[in-house]
This record gives structure tokens, sequence and C-alpha cells, in this order.
């Protein structure tokens, strides 16, 4: 009889599969109140390894982080009238506290856009205090009606730039700076993601932006996933708030501003991009364990080389777990570690050090071989580059195969009904267009310039819409 598949096939049930692999690689639980989620030990690493690449991107900018409170007057939400529409539906909502009711309730921060600028507007006061960027990263509650772990959860943790400028030019080039050198440059250099980089429609855009520039990727079952935002705001947010500088003419004049997100929902993308029928395939970049060396009997020589080859593979500066929990089956270790989607392990048993070698064997393109166990110091950081490589290859050329031009309506909804991608000409397409594949649930992810560029017009003649289900 044949044994069952420690996951369900993705071909089989993709939605499946994708909850088996955050189950069984221990990437998080479902939280005590339906929507949230408790993020185990292995997803956080990830997460903090995505925060540190990221952090360090924004950093680069000139962005400082600062933190601004879980609670915000609900006064401060109505102030912009699209940004209450816009996130009314999702708002939770505190009315009592300490036992009494509130004097007045207090919104769970959806996002901070109300309450930094309720700060901004003291902390600015002439042009020599501009530019002001800032950066916090923090939970944020919106409350989901359908959630899937990482993907749609009632609390999410991310980070938030808020940034205010003088001109109108500068904020629009900073938003398009954020999503090209931090979001872009970690998308494709570290989680190993390919993406398409566009600006979105008037329908798609963020509650109270005047632009919403966008990273669209797409997933292994042919939907697409909005990695990440970067919003032009305008002075929507300065005039309700005030948010005025004193210029070097000595006029008062409204800031311009932007905001950018990104959250754990790149876990998700990591896990439905490159992920497969054994487990999750993580970037070597990315990766908390780049390499896991296993002991594969408890014999003592065996022990003291896997320990000595794990100590000089750290000081070789790369992120290496000892595995000689010898007391648990080698199989069950070795697949634990192929669910986690461990770049390399090596595994070392008496025959193997009677031999001077060790099995290396390779999560990413599959396959294992016998090495020298003096070699591998030199040859991994190879092998790591050369695996990263290949998973942004992977990644482009799924979505390029899966993507097709279009003409009409009918063929784009043929397209992405069937699991694919469809670029449409926004001229065809326009806004009653896009209404009829709502009645299909499909979206028009971004709009992009017939170079493949990002517009400067969301009705610059030469647009291209592409079209697809979406997560």
């Amino acid at each position: 009889m044949a044994k069952a598949p420690v996951l369900t096939p993705r071909a089989d049930d993709f939605p499946r599969w994708y909850q088996d692999l955050i189950n069984k690689a221990e990437l998080a639980d479902n939280g005590p109140v339906r929507g949230t989620m408790v993020i185990r030990p292995y997803g956080y690493g990830l997460w903090e390894r995505m925060q540190a690449e990221m952090d360090a991107r924004i950093k680069e900018t000139g962005t400082e982080n600062a933190y601004f409170p879980l609670l915000i007057p609900q006064s401060y939400l109505t102030r912009e009238a699209d940004h209450v529409e816009g996130f009314a539906p999702e708002l939770a909502v505190v009315t009592h506290g300490g036992g009494k009711e509130l004097e007045e309730p207090a919104v769970v921060r959806p996002t901070s856009e109300t309450i930094v600028n309720e700060y901004f507007s003291k902390w600015v006061q002439s042009y020599r205090d501009l530019p002001l960027l800032i950066n916090q990263w923090a939970n944020v509650v919106r409350w989901e009606l359908r959630p899937r772990l990482f993907l749609r959860t009632s609390e999410f943790l991310w980070q938030e730039g808020h940034t205010a400028h003088a001109t109108y030019e500068e904020a629009r080039d900073f938003a398009a700076r954020i999503q090209r050198e931090v979001y872009g440059d970690f998308l494709e250099n570290v989680l190993a993601i390919d993406f398409v980089s566009g600006r979105k429609t008037v329908k798609e855009r963020f509650a109270g932006a005047v632009n919403t520039l966008t990273l669209e990727s797409m997933m292994g079952d042919g939907k697409a996933l909005q990695m990440v935002t970067s919003h032009e705001l305008g002075q929507n947010f300065a005039k309700a708030f005030n948010t005025r500088y004193l210029t070097k003419e000595g006029t008062q004049e409204l800031v311009w501003q932007t905001s950018w997100g990104s959250t754990t929902r790149m876990i998700g993308a990591l896990v439905m991009t490159h992920g497969d029928d054994d487990g999750l395939r993580v970037p070597p970049r990315l990766a908390q364990v780049q390499v896991v060396v296993l002991a594969i009997k408890g014999d003592e020589a065996v022990l003291a080389k896997v320990r000595e080859l794990g100590d000089r593979l750290k000081a070789a500066g790369l992120r290496v777990r000892v595995d000689d929990r010898t007391d648990v089956p080698f199989g069950r270790r070795a697949v634990d570690w192929e669910l986690k989607g461990v770049p390399v392990r090596v595994e070392i048993g008496p025959r193997d050090l009677e031999n001077g070698t060790a099995m290396l064997v390779r999560r990413i393109p599959g396959g294992k071989e016998p090495v020298a166990i003096d070699a591998i110091e030199a040859l991994l950081p190879a092998v790591l580059e050369e695996d990263q490589a290949l998973l942004l290859k992977q990644s482009r050329e799924h979505r390029e195969s899966r993507t097709t031009d279009v003409s009409t309506i009918e063929e784009a909804v043929e397209v992405a009904v069937a699991g694919g991608w469809a670029r449409i000409p926004w001229a065809t397409l326009g806004e009653e267009g896009e209404a009829r594949l709502a009645e299909q649930s499909l979206t028009v992810r971004c709009l992009i310039a017939e170079d493949g560029s990002v517009p400067d017009d969301g009705d610059a003649p030469g647009n291209v819409a592409v079209v697809a289900r979406a997560y």
C-alpha cells in the first residue's frame, strides 16, 4: 500500500496544501479569536529576517523608526472622508476601558495616517523640518471576514512609513523610490520573488491617496498577490490635520505626503511562490538557517565531527544549525528540515566519516551528492548563491508562462478564470470593463506602461491593465 504524502499535493488542492504546509512546517497556528494567528518561532524567524533586510533598506533612504499608539481617537478617522469610508467595515472599536464607558471611542489601529498627522502637524513648523521621514514596525487590526493564515488575518504585523515633503514632486519621487529601492530590491534580491510594478486604478487605490504604487506577484496557482504598496497622499491628510510649514519666502503651505507598507503577508507569499509538494523552499539570503548539519547516528566520532563542522561553517559567516538529536529517527528529522525548506543539509554518518565525505542535499534544485568534508566551507557560498538565483528565475518563468496579451474583455476573463494573468489595453477595458471583471471576482491588479514601466498617469495613452484573480 502506497505511503500517504506528508502534504496534500498542490495539484490536488492548492488551498489545502497551503494550510498543511503552514501547519507541518510549524509556521503558525490559528489564534483563539477568529481571524487571529499565533506565529510560531520558525515562522517568526522568517519575519525577523524580513524585518532586518527591509529595515536596513528603509534607513538607507534617511527614514527613522518611531512608534505611535495602538489606540486612535475615533474622531481622528472622520477628518478624512475617503479614509474613514474605506476602513469603516474593518474597524475594531474600543468603547469601554477600566470598567467605564469611554468619553470617546478609540479605534484599534487599522493604519496610522491619522494619528501620525496629528503629530506631524505639531512637529512641522518650517521648511527646515522637511522632509520628515518616519517608519514604524507595529501590529494593526482590520476585522477580516474570510481569514487565511498570513494572507488575511484580523491582526497582522507590518511596517508603515509616513513622510512629509515640501513639494508634490518630492513626495511623488520618494514614494517611487521606496517602491523601487526598498521593496523592489528586497523582493528580487532577498525573497527571490518576481513581480510586476505598476499603479493601481482609482477603484483599487488606498483610501485617501491620490495614487497607489504596487508590486504584484504571481503565486503557484496563478493567482496574484499584492506584495507591497506605496501611496502618494497628496495634501488630503495635510488639509484634514492642518499640517503646514513656513516657506523660505515666509508663506504658509500645506505639506505633501506619502505612506507605504509591507506585512507578514510576505510569509504567505514565500510559501505560495517557492513551496512544492515536499514543503517550503527558503531563499538562502532570507533563511535564518541556511545549512543544517545532521548526525545520522549517535556515534561519538560522528557527533564530534558534526559539531566541529557546524562551528567551522558558523565561523565562515553562514547561518547554521547542528542537528545532533540522534534520539529522534534520522528519517523524521530529514523530512522536518525538508518541510522547513532549509536550503542545504549536510548529513554525516559513520561510513561517511570513514570516507572523509558528507552527503550534501540541496533543497532548492533537489538532489544529493557526496562531497569531501574538508571542501564544504569553500563550496557552500557558491551553492547558496546559485540556488538563490534559481528561485528568482523559476518565479519569473512561472509568471511569464502564464501571462497572456489579449484584446477583448471576454478574452481577459477567460485567461484569468483559467488561472493566468491577462494584459489588456486600459483604453479597451476602462472603468466599465473593470466593473464587469468584478462580477467574475476578477480585478485589475495594476496599470503598466507599454514598455513595462510604471506610468506617470493612470489614463496615459498606451497603458496596459494586468487582470487576475487575487488573494
